[in-house]
């Protein structure tokens, strides 16, 4: 009886969640983002006042780099995958074959 109220439980919570059809999304932000943060810094930091090119590179770099790794995801969606492997493990198999079925 548990499981039907906590299965039931989960669609409705679901359903009520602002993330609900956007499970997740990539985290966007840019070089200027993370200058922000950086300039933000309290004073006595080890963050330098002034950017020079070089370090406007590493930050476009750095932002570029963060973009294809880091997703921001609904909280729901991140517990259903800590908990349950064998959907995390469709979810790979299913982006490991993407496109496949459209050459079939």
């Amino acid at each position: 009886m548990g499981d039907i109220i906590n299965e039931a439980y989960s669609i409705v919570q679901c359903k009520e969640c602002p993330w609900y059809k956007a499970c997740v999304i990539p985290m966007k932000f840019t070089a200027q983002d993370i200058r922000r943060q950086l300039e933000q810094a309290p004073p006595g930091t080890s963050v330098p006042q002034q950017i020079d090119s070089g370090m406007d590179n590493l930050l476009s770099s750095m932002a570029t780099a963060a973009q294809a790794s880091l997703l921001e995801g609904c909280p729901i969606f991140i517990e259903r995958l800590r908990t349950s492997p064998k959907l995390a493990q469709r979810i790979k198999e299913l982006m490991l074959n993407w496109g496949n079925e459209e050459q079939k």
